[in-house]
């Protein structure tokens, strides 16, 4: 089953989904990275945006609740 694009609750955020467009889209955005760096991140630690964002090394550039 296909994402709700109408829920973006904490959950959303909480997990990085590589099959996604939009989601590739934010990530990347949100972290400066290009798609590949993101894929390798998420293949060294896992979908968890926390610990893609900690193995990255940034600072959230959009949302600094997430």
């Amino acid at each position: 089953m296909a994402d709700n694009l109408k829920l973006k609750g904490s959950q959303d955020r909480s997990r990085i989904n590589m099959h996604e467009d939009y989601e590739v889209r934010y990530w990347t955005h949100k972290f400066g990275v290009p798609k590949h760096q993101l894929q390798d991140a998420i293949d060294k630690v896992g979908n968890s945006s926390k610990a893609v964002e900690q193995f990255l090394g940034k600072e959230s550039k959009l949302d600094p609740r997430s």
